[in-house]
């Protein structure tokens, strides 16, 4: 065919042949052999050889239907391996996507039996509780077209956003259903009747709330950069259900009512007997307890002010003692093993630490399954570098505090630490994965004063040292390859070029021997392969092997590299970082147990304002996130409030209810401070959410409350009055909607 294609063919390739018939051929002075393309990664399953395919889920991909078409493609495809290859995956990051949506389906219907048992619980009665519970299926089928036609995905935060909106779509179907239903009890007015007549009073406090609640959550849109992707996908789905909740609860609901609700006589509910005549009572007792300490506290305004006063300044103090961090570190079934030898380690030495990793990991209980990659690390490439990811067992299988991903990861830590010659980091995946490799902090140390590489290594170096004796910190390590033993070669450029050898000719015969070098292709199986030049592993292991090596002059002569260069052993750096333009190190670590990452941020901060003068440093991937989320939060609730204040000033055309209404939310804030702080939960995104969303609920809470005190002001009645009785009206749909949310 006149194409080389076999070993032997290589072999018999004529390099000399004299006149008396010898030849050279290339297998005489050559090994020549079928081999990979390259040696310097290699794999490992559960202990034993294997090679890996990685695939990454492109942006706008679907994980569970990827992962799903994977399967389905080595399916097809394994009746075409050879006999006795298998195929697997052991590490499947979609898994916990799966998981997570299911849990939070699984916890959107119990929110729905929540808020029918309710329902049932104040209203007694099948038909007022069906109503609201059929409004949800509605206004959430809604949201999901809503969320469609912007172009989002069904995923963890918009299912969580779903949860957190199921309490609030109920509101305004409760809101109604009460109105109807006490109207009804205590007039004795038909369905029909008694609809259009609440209609007719909770109409403007309806579309009220739903003004505010709205433009609580539109300001989280318009915030930039990765946590305004997930304020987007949260403002989305919670403005989405609120707009739709209230067209329910202006359409559906009244017609609902008119329709399903059968006449009873006034006051029935008085006439119960059992449980719900016992509950009835004592309901009423509260309401009446409350109703006297309300009518006792409005004549004490100036006393109350100094309460508020109080109020408002406890939130401060409490807000302020919260820890902060970015999203929680959650189970995702998945560990991570980052194990770093020293500088100059070879491939053997690293796969013999690897197999003492995986001698511990696969013999704990809760461990599924690991892979193993030799020559590559979250610190870079090398011969001394590897990585495991380790899958655990389900979930199910692992109930107990102890099973959890991050407490298998502290125990792999205590017990990999004691491993000679290596540092081995056991890591938690991070809750986003394009924000970094890994679960804590990540740290840039740079150069900004022009000092050089071995001062921004000693400085490494002593920040490392005072972080070690923290007790805030954990797990603080150098995320880099280190310096490592280098062959430099000196080459006398006048010798060689009195010898005639010119520099690409000396570049070229050291990079083949010591490196490869391609040469052409060659067909194998059906495709084309490379055919690869390089000295033989004996003829490249001392630095005298380099200078035996000849290079060809301009007059065709070979002529030794020793003839004109000289070697010597230095140490410089594996790779070059570089961080907004500064020579830059990399660092990472973890907060210790009990600490959030945003104390720990903060302790690194002052270690690092201790280091010598031109040193700089700066946050990147989740932790430079979490520093801009905590900035922007006291900006989104000034925005959210403002928002709120705006939204009822153009509404009502009035300065004091807005007021009125805005007073209100610090007295709701505060008891979710309090929460969060004696929790010990930390100031994280979806904390930041749920006090927007407070902010709104406890401003729909006051709208109720000050739109019929306003409407009977109108009729005649004095302030004092007014809010009496508005109290008294919206004390039952308040309690309703706030144990339903």
């Amino acid at each position: 065919s006149g194409q080389l294609s076999t070993v032997e063919q290589f072999g018999n390739i004529v390099l000399r042949a004299s006149g008396n018939g010898a030849t050279v051929r290339l297998k005489d002075v050559a090994r020549i052999e079928l081999g990979a393309q390259a040696y310097a990664t290699s794999a490992r399953l559960n202990g034993k050889p294997s090679t890996g395919i990685g695939v990454q889920l492109a942006p706008s991909g679907n994980a569970l239907a990827t992962a799903q078409a994977v399967r389905d493609k080595m399916n097809e495809l394994q009746k075409f391996f050879p006999k006795g290859m298998t195929w697997t995956i052991p590490y499947d990051s979609s898994k916990f996507v799966g998981i997570s949506i299911r849990e939070v389906a699984k916890t959107l219907a119990e929110a729905v039996g929540l808020v029918f048992l309710v329902m049932f619980l104040f209203l007694q009665n099948w038909r007022y509780t069906v109503i609201p519970t059929i409004v949800v299926p509605v206004a959430l089928l809604g949201t999901f077209a809503g969320l469609l036609a912007l172009g989002f995905s069904i995923n963890v935060l918009t299912m969580f956003g779903m949860v957190l909106v199921i309490g609030i779509v109920v509101d305004d179907a409760i809101v109604v259903v009460e109105n109807v239903e006490r109207i009804m009890s205590e007039e004795g007015l038909p369905p029909l009747q008694a609809t259009r007549k609440a209609m007719g009073q909770i109409s403007g406090a309806i579309i009220g709330v739903t003004v505010v609640l709205i433009s609580v959550f539109v300001p989280l849109a318009f915030f930039s950069g990765s946590i305004g992707n997930i304020y987007r996908q949260f403002a989305a789905v919670m403005g989405m259900s609120i707009a739709f909740s209230a067209f329910m609860a202006l359409s559906l609901t009244p017609a609902l009512c008119a329709t399903l609700l059968k006449p009873v006589e006034a006051g029935h509910h008085h006439e119960k007997t059992g449980f719900f005549g016992w509950f009835n009572r004592g309901f009423s007792r509260t309401a009446k307890r409350y109703e006297g300490g309300v009518a006792a506290l409005l004549p004490r305004a100036g006393r109350m002010l100094v309460v508020y006063a109080a109020i408002v300044a406890a939130a401060v103090v409490v807000y302020q003692r919260l820890p902060t961090s970015f999203l929680p570190n959650e189970d995702q079934g998945t560990m991570l093993v980052n194990v770093q030898l020293p500088p100059g380690a070879t491939q053997q030495r690293t796969r013999e630490v690897m197999q003492q990793v995986e001698s511990f990991i696969l013999k704990q209980p809760e461990v599924q399954g690991m892979v193993g990659v030799l020559g590559f690390s979250f610190s870079g490439q090398g011969q001394n570098a590897a990585l495991a990811f380790v899958t655990l067992k389900d979930w199910d299988e692992r109930q107990s505090p102890g099973s959890s991903a991050q407490a298998v990861a502290g125990r792999a830590f205590g017990a990999l630490s004691g491993i000679r010659d290596a540092f081995i980091f056991p890591l938690s995946p991070p809750p986003i994965p394009e924000l970094g490799t890994s679960s804590g902090f990540s740290f840039r140390l740079q150069d900004r004063g022009g000092l050089g590489h071995d001062a921004l290594l000693a400085a490494r170096n002593q920040l490392l040292g005072m972080a070690s004796q923290s007790k805030l910190l954990t797990q603080v390590r150098p995320d880099g390859l280190e310096d490592a033993p280098q062959l430099q070669i000196d080459i006398d450029r006048d010798r060689a070029n009195a010898q005639g050898v010119g520099f690409d000719a000396i570049s070229s015969a050291i990079g083949t021997s010591l490196g490869s070098a391609y040469a052409n292709d060659f067909p194998s199986g059906g495709r084309l392969q490379r055919v690869v030049v390089q000295a033989d592993a004996m003829a490249r292991m001392q630095p005298d092997d380099i200078l035996r090596l000849t290079v060809t002059n301009s007059s065709g002569q070979a002529v030794p590299l020793s003839a004109f260069a000289s070697t010597r052993w230095v140490v410089g750096p594996m790779q070059t970082v570089r961080y907004n333009g500064y020579p830059a190190m990399r660092i990472g670590g973890s907060a210790a147990p009990g600490v959030s990452t945003g104390q720990a941020m903060a302790e690194m901060e002052a270690l690092a304002a201790k280091l010598p003068a031109g040193i700089g440093y700066e946050w990147t991937g989740q932790s430079r996130e979490e520093k801009q989320a905590g900035s922007k939060s006291t900006i989104l609730y000034a925005f959210a409030i403002l928002a709120v204040f705006l939204a009822l000033a153009a509404l009502y055309e009035s300065w004091t209810i807005p007021l009125a209404v805005v007073l209100v939310v610090p007295l709701g804030v505060l008891g979710v401070l309090l929460a969060t702080l004696l929790r010990a939960y930390s100031n994280d995104v979806y904390f930041q959410v749920g006090l927007i969303t407070i902010i709104g609920l406890s401003a729909k809470n006051a709208i109720l409350i000050i739109e019929f005190a306003k409407d009977m002001q109108a009729q005649g009645h004095n302030v004092i009055e007014s809010a009496l009785a508005a109290a008294h009206l919206r004390f039952r749909p308040i309690i309703m909607t706030s144990i339903a949310f």
